[in-house]
């Protein structure tokens, strides 16, 4: 029974959602937006809207403010219950409440979700893709935000409702069916699944509507989900509302339910002028609308043309803008048409900006210059495929100055700011005569609406449910607005009407025009929601009505956040306040803190001795820290310093080394690298590094600087850096980590002009995430640090930076979109043009992503063409050997934080997850950062030979029809700075030895070859220097980690007696990944012990290195060393050093005789510290893998085989520990202890120099600047530079070329192909191979097509590898086709399989790959 006034039940509460709140998608957000204002009225604070929290980049969103204060309890208690959700204000009139919730925490669920609705519902979720999965997920989230609502704030008296618009939110009914019965619930559909999908794949709707069955044709559609969760909405709510008379028809045959309310849609006049300045504001309108259709046409318009509009969404039949175009075709050829009418289609479409030529001539006076078939004011990117150019050329409407009616196509949206019109819609709508909106299908119809308030006569049809109100309303009123019937079949009809409309209307004189105008504004404000708004009230009372039958579910429920929890209970610690004291350094020490903030010093050991000389016992204990030296000295002791007059002449020397140095960063080439890396190894004071990939970033930005490159780096700044080991008395790995202090490190905070700390912000689910900007000066190269520790961030953000490679994938999916997308967006903010960006490892790939975006936002280029730039300046550079390696993500993950960047790059979301795929569209096959750097990069390298050869198999799926050996993937091997890492001892000898010079071309191997004029004495002295050395410190360390560790005394005088200064000592030290096979040594204890306790000829092992966190294999085989070390036999003879790092590092390489490295073949990529223990001379002993395949030279170290003997890898773990174990019982012990008369191992010397002269400048860090410099950099920044010249030009060409090439490519067809018939007679050793191959090229041209012949012989039927290639020549073109001939002679014999390759040719692709489309023949 319907509620009479007097009946109706008014709610206490009234929820609304929408996937349209504060996020404009379609006409509901107008619905929503314009009946707030009147639903705030009634219900004040009491109305509360929810919509998703889908606006990424939210400090961007107009629509919506944010207010922490609203609610701030209840949403403290839902945060606390895994409900995401920000709160605040709309900015429309009337400020409604808005809750915005981040569904994407459901994403993991989402399958328990579902089947719970399965089993209660029956809801048909196996086929929903992530169009159905998101609004599912949004609808269960806003059912679970009221949900929380209504049990913390809400008690059993109160009257709620729920409105519930579009199958989007069907799910929130779902959940508040079974979990609040208290909530009456409603559901308003506006367009019904299937009608929309019927319409809009121009089949017949009305005719055919009694026939259609809904579960045939949502199979037919692939709307099976979102059909099914639309039908269960409106059977299940309380009550079930549609627009429009139209639509209910819909609802009655798909959803098996007519609606019980229909709820026509009305709007506010707030927006419209008033009388004062409405006249003023429709002259502005029409002088810009003529003013720019005079540009588009290059003709004056007449100042009493007829202006009509078309607007809306780009739904080319559904919108009716075919027959809107078809009339004006047929306006256009009436002869008694006496003045001019300029029709404007004004739907956004995929646009590349204003046009230039269109501004210049809004700027030029008249009289401009007549053109012919100009329509667009903003450029399109696809505009020969696009319905509206194409249907206007089919009318014959050409624009021409003797026209009468002319057509302006504005693709863009007109918020304001498109660049040409620069007026929002509202503001140029005033100016219109007239509107046309013949729709086919449209449930309601907004824009109809709109004209009329804006005293705009309008055209509609019956098919609108708008028209069908209007007709209802006012049957007999056709002078302003017509409603014209539309059927599925009387289109010609339609376009009759409305041009003879338009012609009546062009005769009439101003006065009836005026009164047209003011009826229009009349009939208009009988749809104010004020006269509409009672339908609505009369739907939430029925649906309270309902709820009255389920009172005993919550009769006597009371609100929890008022119920009391006890007294509180206060804590009685202190709270410490901080205060800041400031050191003051003396005017002559100035020097020194600026040397302190440049790590200029680290390298340079003149910087680090005068810091030691400050105070040496403290620069240890402070674990040389310059900052926290010098804020530890006291007045008296800076006095003390500042007077001190040796000191001061050193400090002074050493600034004016420093200063020089830093004065030539004037010198350097302009053309910039930006150095992305996850980690970088600089110092042990700043800890944001784990082992080699950061060390080897480390060394390069320092390279960069002393051979002044002009570089800048990129990465993260952790709070904890790396963990910090320890072992336990068994031998366990423990994890600890330790804050850094920030005002102890090299840091600067980067500050814009203003002196405010730049921010970059980035759109997490539910929040915005901020992030400040570091500086550390590493020499002459910026290293720009983002940090998210502070206070304007949620915890879970603040964490982000925490920890290197800490979390779980979601934390270090937040970390690489920082690291790619912050630092783009940092770059952006510090006006940092970089020619070329370097890609280190696959952590960074998404600077790819946000550079793709800004092109295509900010230059409008299109996704194609900006992929070409993009590529054109980007290496990716990998360092892992196996695909398990590389940071992969799943779809949910993916989902959850980047969702929106699809839109932004105007693809879909099936495409964005391709650039992360090896295979398209494998729903199976997660998202590959390397994948993604891969397909973002024009160039590609590995580490080391082997690894760019294992690079190319990994990534050969990539590029199919392509051998791995063909591939353009290349490699520069890893090297290491020298200063860095050669002790000081070792340093000064090859100065004073090698010259001056060899300080600035370090990888020159002439200087090096020098070291074999040096004494043999000289070298081992520094040698065994840097011997005791290590010693001492590894007796100190161990005696502090086992008084730690609580170990027996007597453990301790053991120890120290067993080492041994003298004894021949290998070192083991890296990461302790079980394929770095740190437990060979260990396969026969008997044999060991052996070469250990010779007497005569002892032998030491050293064992460095961390296990990750999560690596329990790794961990175990630490465990294991450590509990050998601890065997009698053992004891002081094999020992292991905690907390592998820089400084031990250092130690290590320069002090032991042998660095042994076995790998497991071919999984070394490259592997750096045995290249920094050859920089002191120290001779390895390694897998021919990584660097030492390239190293490896006779009587410079001993090598094991690259190739696996076995498949086993068992078998092959134990031949590899008998060689080791023969190599050091045969050669290397007996070399080492072989000595001459003069007591010195000069044979060993031998391999020490032999070392230091023939391995050692092949593997500096300069040798891999200049490799990177030589074979990428060059040529990136040269074809960078003509990609983005003139326009982007060169991208733009070739973009289009590629799209031509992929459209043209299945239509090549072989008419005919010639080669020999070695059936019948067997080419003989020396004779020619000759082929003729003829094509129909179709629309390509000959020389656009390339074709090769390829040679190979077969392995279990398999052609591995092509042997020979030949490309094919064109010989001649013809009728018949193109002609493409080879003539190749025979210089080997054998049985050869062969086959042509098709490949596209274009002389601006870089290489092959660059556009791998290829044919076989």
């Amino acid at each position: 029974m319907t509620n009479t006034e007097k009946t109706r039940i008014t709610p206490d509460y009234l929820f609304e959602i929408s996937w349209e709140l504060c996020n404009k998608v379609g006409g509901i957000h107008t619905v929503i937006s314009t009946k707030a204002l009147t639903l705030v009225n009634e219900f004040h604070d009491n109305y509360i809207l929810i919509g998703p929290d889908v606006w990424k980049e939210t400090h961007e969103n107009p629509e919506f403010t944010e207010d922490k204060w609203i609610f701030r309890t209840w949403k403290e208690k839902a945060e606390s219950e895994g409900l995401r959700l920000r709160i605040g204000r709309w900015n429309i009139t009337g400020s409604p409440v808005v809750v915005l919730v981040d569904f994407t925490p459901f994403f993991p669920d989402k399958d328990k979700i579902l089947a719970k609705f399965w089993e209660t519902y029956q809801l048909d979720s196996i086929s929903g893709g992530w169009d159905y999965l998101e609004p599912v997920l949004f609808g269960y989230a806003a059912g679970k935000v009221i949900e929380s609502f209504y049990e913390f704030n809400l008690s059993g008296q109160d009257r709620i409702v729920a409105q519930f618009h579009e199958w989007m939110t069907g799910a929130g009914i779902l959940h508040l069916k079974e979990h609040v019965p208290q909530v009456g619930t409603v559901f308003t559909t506006h367009a019904t699944v299937l009608g929309r999908s019927i319409a809009g794949n121009g089949l017949p709707l009305y005719k055919e509507l009694a026939h259609y069955n809904g579960d045939s044709v949502s199979r037919q559609f692939g709307v099976i989900s979102k059909y099914s969760l639309e039908k269960i909405s409106a059977q299940v709510s309380d009550c079930f509302t549609t627009v429009s008379r139209i639509t209910d028809r819909e609802c009655a045959q798909f959803l098996g339910k007519p609606a019980d309310i229909i709820t026509p849609n009305g709007f506010e006049d707030t927006f419209v002028p008033g009388e004062s300045d409405y006249e003023d504001r429709r002259h502005d309108a029409r002088k810009k609308l003529l003013a720019v259709a005079g540009a588009v046409t290059g003709t004056e318009i007449p100042p009493d043309s007829i202006l009509l509009v078309n607007s809306g969404r780009y739904e080319f039949k559904n919108k009716g803008i075919d027959l809107f175009i078809d009339a004006m075709g047929k306006l256009n050829e009436q002869g008694e048409l006496t003045r001019t009418v300029v029709a404007f289609i004004m739907v956004p479409a995929y646009q590349s900006g204003p046009r230039k030529e269109i501004l210049e001539r809004l700027n030029t006076p008249w009289p401009g210059e007549p053109l012919t078939g100009e329509y667009l004011t903003h450029g399109l990117h696809e505009p020969e495929s696009d319905p509206v150019l194409s249907r206007i050329r089919e009318n014959n409407i050409l624009n021409r100055p003797g026209d009468r009616v002319k057509v302006i196509f504005v693709p863009a949206y007109l918020n304001g700011n498109d660049g040409i019109f620069d007026i929002p819609y509202y503001g140029l709508l005033i100016g219109f005569d007239g509107s046309i909106f013949p729709s086919y299908y449209e449930p309601w119809g907004y824009t109809p609406l709109e004209s009329l308030a804006f005293h705009i006569p309008t055209i509609t049809t019956s098919l609108a449910g708008f028209g069908q109100w209007i007709s209802d309303l006012f049957p007999d009123q056709k002078k302003c607005t017509r409603v014209i019937t539309r059927t599925d079949d009387n289109d010609h009809e339609v376009v009759k009407e409305i041009v003879d409309s338009i012609l009546a209307c062009a005769v009439k004189n101003k006065k009836e025009l005026a009164e047209m105008r003011e009826q229009a504004a009349e009939i208009s404000r009988t749809a104010l929601w004020k006269n509409l708004v009672n339908h609505y009230l009369e739907a939430f009372s029925m649906a309270l009505d309902k709820t009255l039958d389920r009172t005993h579910f919550y009769f006597g429920k009371r609100p929890k956040g008022q119920e009391i929890s006890g007294l509180t209970t206060f804590d009685l610690k202190p709270e410490w306040k901080k205060v800041l004291v400031q050191q003051r350094i003396p005017d002559n020490l100035k020097g020194l803190e600026r040397l302190s903030k440049n790590l200029w010093w680290t390298w340079n050991y003149e910087g680090s001795e005068l810091f030691e000389m400050i105070n040496r016992d403290r620069w240890y204990e402070y674990k040389f820290n310059p900052i926290a030296l010098l804020e530890s000295l006291t007045i008296k002791e800076l006095k003390d310093l500042s007077s001190n007059a040796s000191f001061i002449e050193r400090l002074n020397a050493v600034l004016g080394k420093f200063d020089a140095y830093m004065a030539r960063t004037a010198e350097r080439d302009l053309r910039q690298v930006a150095y992305f890396s996850m980690e970088y190894g600089l110092h042990d004071t700043i800890k944001i590094y784990s082992g080699g990939l950061g060390l080897l970033a480390g060394d390069y930005l320092k390279e960069a600087s002393d051979s002044n490159f002009n570089m800048i780096g990129i990465g993260l700044l952790y709070r904890y850096g790396y963990f910090q080991q320890g072992l336990s008395v068994h031998g366990d790995q423990v994890a600890t980590y330790s804050p850094q202090k920030f005002t102890h490190l090299p840091l600067l905070p980067v500050r814009d002009a203003e002196g405010n700390w730049v921010r970059i912000t980035f759109a997490l689910p539910g929040r915005t995430m901020f992030a400040k900007v570091w500086k550390v000066d590493v020499g002459r190269i910026p290293l720009y640090l983002l940090d998210t520790d502070f206070e304007d961030n949620v915890e879970a953000d603040r964490t982000i930076t925490h920890r290197l490679y800490g979390g779980d994938w979601e934390n270090r999916m937040k970390q690489e979109l920082l690291l790619g997308i912050g630092g783009i967006r940092m770059l952006d903010l510090l006006g940092i043009k970089p020619d070329l960006y370097h890609c280190n490892e696959g952590h960074a790939a998404f600077i790819g992503v946000e550079r793709l975006r800004i092109l295509i936002q900010k230059e409008r280029l299109t996704f194609a063409q900006a992929l070409e730039v993009v590529r054109a300046s980007t290496l990716f550079t990998t360092h892992t050997p196996v695909p398990a390696g590389h940071d992969t993500f799943s779809e949910d993950i993916m989902r959850r934080y980047l969702s929106h960047i699809p839109d932004h790059l105007d693809i879909s979301w099936q495409q964005f997850m391709n650039l992360g795929r090896m295979t398209d569209d494998d729903p199976n096959e997660k998202f590959s950062m390397s994948v993604l750097a891969s397909k973002l990069s024009q160039e590609i390298n590995g580490v080391s030979r082997i690894h760019g050869r294992v690079t190319r198999e990994m990534f050969s799926k990539l590029y199919p029809g392509y051998y791995p050996e063909e591939l353009h993937i290349g490699y520069v091997t890893n090297g290491v700075h020298f200063p860095t890492w050669a002790a000081k001892s070792w340093q000064q000898l090859y100065h004073s030895t090698f010259g001056d010079e060899f300080l600035t071309d370090g990888s020159n191997p002439e200087y090096w070859k020098k070291i074999h004029d040096v004494d043999d004495s000289v070298i081992w002295g520094i040698h065994m220097k840097q011997k005791t050395q290590l010693w001492n410190f590894i007796l100190e360390r161990s005696v502090q980690d086992m008084t730690r560790r609580h170990e027996n005394p007597t453990l301790m005088f053991r120890l120290r007696e067993e080492m041994n200064p003298a004894a021949l000592t290998i070192g083991f030290a890296r990461r302790f990944a079980t394929y770095k096979r740190g437990y060979l040594l260990f396969s026969n204890i008997e044999r060991l012990s052996a070469i250990v306790n010779n007497k005569k000829k002892p032998v030491r092992f050293i064992f460095a290195g961390k296990a990750h966190p999560n690596d329990k294999a790794g961990q175990d085989l630490i465990k294991k060393i450590f509990e050998v070390s601890r065997m009698p036999q053992f004891i002081g003879k094999i020992l292991f050093v905690e907390n592998y790092e820089i400084e031990v590092a250092k130690y290590l390489i320069r002090g032991v005789d042998i660095w042994l490295n076995t790998p497991t073949r071919p999984l070394e990529a490259s592997g750096t510290s045995g290249e920094k223990a050859v920089m002191n001379g120290v001779v390895n002993l390694s897998v021919l893998d990584g660097w030492w395949a390239e190293g490896y030279k006779p009587n410079a170290g001993w090598a094991l085989p690259e190739e696996n003997a076995y498949d086993n890898p068992q078998f092959q773990d134990e031949l590899d520990a008998e060689s080791i174990y023969s190599i050091l019982e045969e050669e290397i012990v007996p070399l080492y202890y072989d000595v001459n008369s003069k007591k010195l191992p000069s044979r060993w010397i031998s391999y020490i120099k032999n070392t230091i002269s023939e391995i050692a400048p092949h593997f500096t860090m300069k040798r891999q600047l200049d490799d990177y410099i030589r074979l990428y950099y060059n040529q990136l920044f040269d074809r960078s530079a003509n990609m983005k010249a003139d326009g982007f030009a060169m991208a733009k060409e070739l973009a289009a070329w590629k799209k031509k090439m992929l459209k043209s490519w299945d239509q090549i067809e072989v008419l005919n192909v010639r080669i020999p018939d070695s059936s019948h007679k067997p080419l003989e050793l020396g004779e020619t191979f000759k082929a003729e191959i003829t094509l129909n090229t179709g629309e390509v041209l000959p020389e656009e097509i390339g074709i090769e012949v390829l040679f190979g012989k077969k392995e279990n039927d398999v052609v591995t590898r092509p042997e020979m290639k030949e490309e094919l020549r064109i010989s001649r073109t013809s009728k018949t086709g193109a002609h493409y001939v080879c003539e190749l002679e025979i210089e080997r014999a054998g049985v050869y399989d062969f086959v042509f390759r098709v490949y596209p040719k274009n002389p601006l692709l870089p290489h092959r790959q660059d556009f791998s489309l290829v044919k076989w023949i």
